[in-house]
Parts: C-alpha cells; structure tokens; sequence
C-alpha cells in the first residue's frame, strides 16, 4: 500500500501494522508477566489467581482496543500527522498496562496501584477517543466514520465509569474492580456501526 493517496494524506496501511506490532508485544509482555504456581497444588493456584484475573481483565481491554482500531482505520479514507500523533497518545499508555498489573501484583493490589491501574485505562479511552475524532476531522464530518460513531455515548460513559473507579479504589477497592469490568461489558458486543456506515 502506497504512503500517500492520490486523495490527499496518508495511508493508513503503516500506521495499522505499527499498532499490530505494538499491541502484539503489550500481550507478549503481560503474558511473561504471569507467576507460575510454585507446586500443583489448589493452594498455590489460588495464589496466582488475583494476577491471573488482572491479566484476562487487561487483555480484553488490549484486544477490544485493537479490535475497534482496526475498524476505524478501515474507516478512514485518509491520515494525517493528527492522527499519528493522536495514535502514539493511545499506544503510550496500552504500553503502560503491563507495568501496573506488575504493580497491582508486588503491592497486593493496594489502592494506589488499583487506582493507577483505572488511570491507565482511562487515559487509553481517551487516547482512543482521540484517534477517532483526529481521523474524523481529517476525513470530514460526513464521512462514514463521522456518521457511524455520532455523539459517541459509549464511549462517554465508559469515560464517566473510570471517573468514579478510580477515586474507588481508595476507599472501596472491590467497588473500584467491578467498575472495570462494568465498563468492557458494552463494548463485548460486536459494534456494527462503522460496517453498517461503510455499507450505506
């Protein structure tokens, strides 16, 4: 796929493998992350079960992220430097996911760690919101992504739960993880909206 379109702009063919690789190597990392039960007995599962939780729970997250990425730049008829700038702001904090579930483990999940672990995933939601409205101004509002996505409410929401989780996490840890897991739950359902919006 060529850099630059006959349109204007960029592709969006190198960006997309970038993040691939990116977001390959976030996995990779967590998964290393994983303590090994120290024998094959229940007792030492259970030891291992709070971080083995932390993990799935991060990578849904990571994969839901690269799941949606990959619908909006499939979306995108172009780039710009917004865009790739906005994409980096997302990529930095994913990157950031592996370092605070090592953190949760070390510190027993304490609340300042738990809360950091909200911080995190809330600034890779709005990283991601960035992305989107970056690639929405660069292809115009009446573009199939700028139709799709609309007021985006889904993405407000989440946005709102992490702003209660994270001040939880102080004070009522187990409310603070449940907030977590609240927020991917609309997001487990498959969103046809951009297929639909590229379909019109």
């Amino acid at each position: 796929m060529s850099e630059q379109r006959s349109g204007g702009g960029m592709s969006s063919g190198r960006l997309e493998a970038f993040t691939d690789g990116v977001v390959a190597i976030i996995i990779t990392i967590m998964v290393l992350e994983l303590k090994v039960p120290r024998d094959g007995s229940l007792a030492a599962l259970s030891d291992s079960l709070p971080i083995l939780l932390a993990y799935i729970l991060s990578f849904i997250n990571v994969g839901l992220y690269w799941n949606n990425h990959h619908h909006l730049l499939h979306a995108a008829d172009r780039i710009d430097g917004k865009v790739l700038w906005a994409n980096l702001f997302l990529l930095f904090w994913l990157s950031l996911v592996p370092f605070v579930i090592r953190w949760l483990d070390a510190s027993g999940f304490s609340a300042m760690a738990t809360a950091s672990y909200g911080v995190v995933l809330a600034m890779a939601a709005i990283g991601y919101e960035m992305t989107e409205r970056a690639i929405i101004a660069c292809n115009g509002a009446q573009s199939a992504l700028a139709r799709a996505v609309g007021s985006d409410r889904k993405g407000k929401v989440t946005l709102a739960l992490y702003a209660v989780a994270v001040p939880a996490a102080f004070f009522a840890r187990p409310v603070a993880i449940a907030l977590y897991i609240i927020v991917l739950l609309p997001w487990l359902a498959p969103d046809r909206r951009i297929e639909r919006a590229l379909g019109d």
